[in-house]
């Protein structure tokens, strides 16, 4: 499922207006899932230094993930994992989302937003009912702006303060 975006969304109150064309859609072949872990590579544990050696966990080889590569101009600049996990709630479908990282050059453009947009729409699509998400505090404003809640307080994820975040989809 790709999602092709106007730069002058009226969705995207937040973002200053763009003029670059941006897709996101998951990765369909080994070589976008290359880009998708590349990215996240660039920004966690190159620019970040969130994590020493490389950000891989368990949760990339399973089946259920969606492993999501956003484009600026058609150049991969951002991405997203999505997956669902069992909840607390009886009957309750979640999904989460995680490891969203831009570029840093692309980060002026609204892919953030479109990422995220993105992944709540993949969600919903595949019958979620609840999507959360553990957000660096630098980003929550952003999630605010798209809908998300916080949930209880910042905690600490690989010794950085990080708020978990909700939004329904449905």
């Amino acid at each position: 499922m790709a999602a092709l975006l106007s730069p002058s969304s009226p969705d995207r109150p937040w973002a200053a207006a763009s003029t670059h064309v941006l897709e996101c859609r998951r990765a369909a072949s080994p070589t976008e899932r290359r880009t998708h872990l590349d990215i996240r590579h660039a920004v966690f544990v190159t620019e970040q230094s969130l994590f020493d050696v490389h950000d891989l966990d368990e949760f990339d080889d399973h089946p259920d993930v969606q492993h999501v590569v956003g484009y600026v101009d058609d150049v991969p600049a951002g991405c997203v994992r999505l997956f669902p996990v069992d909840s607390v709630e009886p009957g309750e479908r979640l999904w989460k989302g995680d490891r969203l990282a831009v570029l840093d050059e692309h980060r002026h453009t609204g892919l953030a937003g479109s990422l995220v947009r993105h992944a709540v729409a993949s969600a919903g699509g595949c019958g979620g009912d609840r999507m959360i998400a553990w957000i660096q505090l630098s980003n929550v404003t952003i999630f605010r702006h798209l809908g998300w809640v916080t949930v209880g307080e910042p905690e600490l994820y690989v010794d950085q303060p990080h708020q978990q975040m909700s939004i329904g989809l449905r």
